[in-house]
């Protein structure tokens, strides 16, 4: 088995399947949102074309949902998605959230929760343009005031409870509307049929994986966790690798890998954010150039689906940092893609 070759063929790193972002979304089932822009890069560059513009029209379009979901964390996920696993995810995800806020001393009564996302929601209707500065004003007008620590905690309260999710694609900041408003309302799975198309979707986007990444990524109980396993049934091959089990998606693709290929990842992105161990892709002595100890985490360089450097965008310039010293670089692969990425922001 070579994990980084069948990672980076499943995630789209190489030889991709899809032209849409949202087709893009919609594989890998959750991708994490944390920095708002550079989430666009970490959709579009796992498409056949990256477009700035195209990722814009399925984010407009309602078609690529922002939220919080797996975790408690910002996620992309796909708007025929949304719904079964925001009732999937909700119970875990609120009492994270209340572990938080009773961690920063703020106590958010029944009463206070329903009376400001019912002006959350007044405030909302017609619009996919809402700031959190419109929400601040219409609590003011009716003499309400919050900081702006209290007031992020009700946004989330009332993202949880499927009253907000994110609106129109912004410059730099985030905006919501009414889920109602721009996301199609169907029936729902059962919790036993949603935890194995939450699984599915992980082990075909991100094999291969073990038990607790897929613990760590979903942000279930490891027993909910086991059981969708079980239920992929033949879906599933299981293979000893170094000690560890790990689950391959019977259909994942194997070959496409080309040596010396070179990416430039986003920070949080799923290559790595997406298993609770990372040491297939980054060396234990980089991790801190990755990584810090609080969960932050930074734009990395691959080469052959390791981690061999930092980068940052200052002017429209990129700039490198390669620290893995043992790598020899493939330098035209990393010109390569540092036009891809200049290219699709200049779309």
């Amino acid at each position: 088995m070579n994990p980084v070759s069948i990672r980076l063929l499943g995630q789209q790193l190489i030889c991709p399947q899809f032209s849409a972002p949202h087709e893009v979304v919609s594989w890998m089932g959750a991708m994490q949102g944390q920095e708002y822009k550079m989430m666009r890069w970490a959709v579009a560059m796992r498409t056949k074309k990256p477009s700035f513009k195209e990722f814009q029209a399925d984010f407009d379009a309602g078609r690529i949902v922002r939220t919080h979901l797996l975790r408690t964390t910002w996620q992309l996920v796909a708007a025929e998605d949304y719904a079964w696993m925001l009732s999937l995810c909700r119970a875990k995800a609120l009492s994270g959230l209340r572990g938080w806020m009773h961690t920063n001393g703020i106590d958010i009564p029944l009463s206070e929760e329903e009376k400001v996302s019912a002006i959350f929601a007044e405030t909302a209707v017609g619009r996919s343009d809402i700031l959190k500065e419109d929400f601040q004003e219409a609590l003011l007008r009716r003499n309400i005031r919050m900081d702006e620590h209290r007031l992020s905690y009700h946004i989330r309260l009332a993202e949880l409870s499927g009253l907000l999710c994110s609106g129109i694609l912004h410059p730099s900041k985030r905006t919501l509307a009414l889920v109602s408003e721009r996301i199609p309302q169907g029936s729902l799975p059962d919790r036993e049929e949603a935890l194995s198309m939450l699984a599915r979707k992980y082990f075909r986007s991100h094999s291969p994986a073990t038990l607790e990444d897929f613990v760590w990524w979903s942000g279930l109980n490891i027993g909910d966790c086991r059981r969708a396993i079980n239920d992929l049934g033949g879906e599933l091959n299981q293979e000893r690798w170094k000690g560890q089990t790990f689950y391959i998606y019977a259909d994942c693709r194997i070959r496409g890998f080309r040596s010396g290929r070179v990416h430039l990842l986003p920070a949080y992105d799923e290559y790595l954010i997406g298993y609770k161990s990372r040491h297939i892709s980054l060396h234990p002595d980089h991790r801190l150039r990755a990584h810090d100890n609080s969960g932050t985490f930074w734009n990395v360089i691959l080469q052959d689906g390791e981690v061999i450097g930092n980068w940052s965008l200052a002017g429209g310039k990129v700039s490198v940092d390669i620290f893995h010293q043992e790598v020899r670089l493939n330098a035209t692969s990393l010109q390569e893609e540092i036009d891809r990425y200049t290219t699709f922001l200049k779309r």
